[in-house]
């Protein structure tokens, strides 16, 4: 695997939050696979390799490649704005959050304690989402620039959603620190794309 797929591996991780965070904001059902795929990200914390963030199996990142594909491509008719909205903003949030040490070390330690119930509890508990739910309103969400999500209020006002929605953007914020760890950056999606989509069409076709 080339290190360009091994950052589109993780920035598909960023593109996946943000298509689920859609997903509930206007349907309010997502499957359980891609939950625990995301929910597993924030687990792993000494991966061999990229792919190991999520389960060592991109099947459940195949969303978020599409997303990502159909921003690259700028395609009107295929663009989700949605996603690449949400995305965008969680690779901004993720840059402010690398300034602040403080807030990287609460994350770890709560990070580890979530851990903990997951092991008595299972993945996708609802402890374990409203525990990783908490983590980011305590900390991603006292940034000024905060990522505001659109949808069907009767979707937005349960609080099961809203505790998923928060867990998602938290692994979307995972896989944006991985990206740039990977020597991801953002002008990479301006003026690399057409270098992408040649590594990233083999990723979706598995």
């Amino acid at each position: 695997m080339t290190p360009t797929q091994e950052q589109l591996i993780a920035l598909g991780g960023v593109f996946e939050a943000a298509f689920l965070v859609d997903q509930i904001a206007r349907t309010g059902q997502i499957s359980e696979a891609s939950l625990a795929c995301m929910l597993g990200s924030l687990m792993v914390r000494d991966p061999k390799n990229t792919l190991d963030v999520y389960g060592g199996d991109d099947l459940n990142l195949r969303n978020g490649y599409r997303a990502l594909i159909s921003a690259l491509e700028r395609d009107p008719a295929s663009l989700q704005r949605g996603p690449l909205r949400y995305a965008l903003a969680l690779l901004g949030l993720e840059r402010q959050l690398a300034k602040r040490d403080d807030l990287l070390q609460i994350i770890g330690s709560r990070l580890d304690q979530i851990q903990q119930q997951v092991q008595h509890f299972g993945l996708v508990h609802e402890n374990v989402i409203a525990a990783s739910g908490s983590l980011y309103q305590d900390t991603l969400s006292t940034f000024r620039q905060r990522i505001q999500v659109h949808g069907d209020m009767r979707n937005l006002q349960q609080p099961s959603n809203a505790s998923k929605i928060r867990a998602l953007l938290l692994a979307g914020i995972r896989s944006a620190r991985l990206w740039r760890q990977l020597g991801g950056h953002r002008w990479q999606l301006v003026f690399s794309r057409r270098k992408l989509l040649k590594d990233l069409y083999p990723l979706l076709r598995g």
